[in-house]
């Protein structure tokens, strides 16, 4: 198991177990997000003079570089990583080993603040937290992306696949009372009632069921 933090003295930390952790030495940026593909696990940080970062083993890790985007999610799927930024000019880029990376246009009026990508049902989903009805896109191949409309306007933190499913949290619904939502294809999106109305930060599929968290509230999984 390989964690990421945004801060902090220890950024990185491994577990073989789940139970016992070791801190790992990286550079002090803001890591958001890590993902494990072609043998290599990948990380993304939104602040820092690193921002991307890579390893073999979650062990021994070798910056990759700066960029002037605040990166927030990675996922890999179909032999590329995609990474999705919730600030500055390049907004998605893909890389087939972690290293080499190549900036991807969005969508007209696509600039939003990414939050969350994952591969599922062969195809790319991203989340986003800002934007007007267009906080969803997809992609076959994390080159070419289509605007997909969300349930509302809510702040979408994260998503993961599952059991043929996407589903989709939100840490802030806005005026709405729905704080997640699903979709069997990414484009066309259900509302669901969540455990409770808290900030739902990350979700996950594992073991034949979504686990979803939350940083604030009295139910907080």
């Amino acid at each position: 198991f390989v964690a990421v933090s945004t801060n902090g003295t220890n950024r990185v930390m491994t577990s073989s177990d789940g139970i016992t952790w070791t801190a790992r030495s990286v550079p002090a940026s803001t890591w958001t997000s890590v993902t494990y593909g072609n043998g290599v696990f990948v990380a993304v940080a939104g602040f820092g003079t690193d921002r991307i970062m890579t390893s073999p083993n979650g062990v021994t890790w070798t910056p990759r570089g700066s960029s002037t985007d605040g990166w927030a999610g990675i996922t890999f799927g179909n032999n590329t990583f995609v990474a999705v930024a919730s600030m500055g000019t390049n907004r998605v880029m893909t890389s087939t080993d972690g290293i080499t990376w190549t900036n991807r246009s969005v969508p007209t009026g696509g600039i939003q603040g990414w939050s969350a990508v994952t591969w599922g049902n062969n195809k790319f989903v991203a989340i986003s937290f800002t934007g007007f009805n267009d906080r969803v896109m997809t992609s076959p191949d994390g080159v070419t992306w289509t605007n997909a409309q969300a349930i509302h306007n809510g702040n979408w933190s994260s998503i993961a696949y599952g059991n043929n499913l996407f589903v989709a949290t939100a840490s802030n619904s806005g005026s709405s009372s729905d704080y997640l939502m699903t979709s069997s294809d990414g484009i066309t999106w259900t509302p669901r009632t969540a455990a409770a109305a808290v900030s739902w930060t990350s979700v996950v599929y594992g073991g034949g069921k979504f686990v979803a968290v939350a940083n604030s509230g009295s139910n907080r999984v």
